[in-house]
């Protein structure tokens, strides 16, 4: 039922293909304005993924291998981008270089804002790992780069995969960012052709294509993935690892990091913070009211997410097997949807068999499940592979009972996993834009859509304090996030 449920707004786009008929059909794919957004769509995936898997998995390996001047303060400005969202970074970005647009402008602001997605779960994974094997490796006579390729990264290739799909699914759906930087991506053409026809054919046709896309990255990934198993019974070396010494290579390390840290976070946050000191009194009742609303409807989609996240974890790790990637890959197919065409396909659901639930919160919390769910089920699953399932049978040998053993022994494990994939469906909740403009109950008006009305009609002072109180409210789920990847404050 829940794999059908995030299987709708599968069915609207290809229910709508099919009425359009193959002539129409093809009429709208193959022609040269779709190859020229499938060229844009597929170069940025092609250069953005790598891109944010090279600075995510570096980044992590610095600050946790290596003896890195200001290591600690990095390891938190690594992952603060989380907290500017994609569309806010772009704001900044084009108020700050106004001349910023096409394909390097949005692999620019898409990498330094996504980047963290796979640095978090990488810098889990690395802490996770056993020195005492690198040290093995180092003692037969290899180099720390023979090392870190042939001991440490293969062990981060879950870690990596499912980042690197996230970020890949985050470029297939973003709307916003590449708006601001006027480059045209199968989403915005989406956008674009559903505010001109509402559900018109084109929009199908592009949304049709769209999601042949992301089937084919969620084949690539299983395929990488494979069926290894990644949890180990102890607690490996007893002793923390030794950091490598970096000589000559610490200044420029050091200078790539903050080169970093700069494009990700300080030319976004001082563009918006220049624009807020232009602002004219802000209205505070308003702002409030948003905050409110905003805070209820991202943590009810958290919760529900997580819930429908960890059955389908259980399932691919537990019971793997084509049936589990099926399901699995239903989720992912249609999280890479733009969020107006979920929005829309939710919109006909409810008017066609529960038209009470139209324009209500249940349906904007829906539709942050589905779109969201990646979020929660790529940390579950990551954490549930990690738990050895020895543990539940041990539990059970002494007599407790199947569910009870799972209960006192796997869930309090995956309480970790739990609170950074709730805190990263509650982060992307509070950011979304098209699917609660659409879905949200009259009168109803979040953050990001207040800042957007504002941002989009060139009001940059009136739409500053409301950035500042988007990167507020993701602080506190990023900070979570972190926790759960360094585990402990860094050594």
């Amino acid at each position: 039922m829940l794999a059908l449920g995030a299987l709708v707004p599968i069915g609207f786009v290809l229910q709508a293909a099919i009425a359009m008929g193959w002539d129409e059909l093809s009429a709208l794919v193959f022609r040269p304005k779709v190859g020229e957004l499938l060229v844009n769509t597929v170069s940025l995936v092609v250069i953005g993924v790598p891109a944010s898997a090279v600075l995510g998995v570096g980044g992590a390996w610095l600050v946790e291998r290596t003896a890195l001047p200001g290591r600690r303060l990095f390891a938190v400005a690594f992952a603060a981008p989380l907290a500017i969202p994609a569309f806010v970074a772009s704001y900044g970005w084009a108020s700050a270089v106004p001349s910023i647009s096409g394909l390097w402008g949005g692999v620019l602001v898409a990498v330094t804002a996504y980047f963290p997605l796979v640095y978090l779960p990488a810098l889990a994974a690395i802490r996770g790992l056993d020195p005492g094997l690198e040290e093995s490796a180092r003692s037969l006579g290899m180099g720390s780069v023979a090392v870190f390729f042939r001991v440490v990264l293969p062990q981060l290739r879950l870690a990596v995969l499912g980042g690197g799909l996230v970020v890949a699914l985050h470029l297939l759906a973003e709307y916003g960012a590449f708006a601001f930087l006027r480059f045209d991506t199968f989403t915005t053409a989406i956008v674009v052709a559903y505010q001109a026809t509402f559900a018109g054919p084109n929009a199908a046709a592009l949304g049709l294509v769209l999601l042949l896309l992301c089937f084919a990255l969620l084949t690539v990934e299983s395929l990488a993935r494979g069926n290894a198993r990644y949890a180990r019974v102890g607690g490996g070396s007893p002793h923390p690892p030794v950091r490598l010494p970096l000589g000559r290579l610490a200044p420029l390390a050091v200078f790539g990091a903050v080169c970093v840290v700069a494009a990700s976070t300080i030319v976004p946050l001082a563009s918006v913070v220049r624009w807020l000191f232009r602002a004219d009194a802000t209205d505070l009742g308003a702002l409030a009211s948003a905050t409110g609303q905003t805070l209820a409807l991202s943590l009810a989609g958290a919760v529900c997410a997580i819930a429908v996240a960890l059955a389908f974890a259980w399932l691919s790790v537990r019971y793997p097997g084509r049936l589990s990637r099926l399901l699995e890959g239903a989720a992912f197919l249609t999280s890479s949807l733009p969020a107006i065409i979920v929005a829309l396909a939710l919109v006909a659901t409810t008017l066609a068999f529960a038209p009470g639930l139209y324009q209500t919160a249940f349906t904007v919390i829906a539709a942050y499940v589905v779109i969201f769910l990646p979020r929660a089920l790529v940390p579950l699953r990551a954490g549930l592979a990690q738990v050895p399932e020895s543990l539940e049978e041990a539990a059970r040998s002494l007599g407790i009972a199947p569910l009870l053993a799972r209960l006192r022994v796997t869930v309090p494990l995956l309480v970790p996993a739990v609170c950074a994939g709730g805190a990263l469906v509650a982060l992307g909740a509070a950011n979304e834009l098209t699917a609660t403009l659409l879905l949200a109950p009259t009168g109803t008006r979040t953050v990001a859509t207040s800042f957007w009305s504002a941002a989009s009609s060139l009001d940059y002072p009136t739409a500053a304090p409301y950035a500042i109180v988007l990167v507020l409210l993701s602080c506190p789920a990023v900070a979570l996030m972190f926790a759960h990847a360094t585990g402990r404050n860094l050594r």
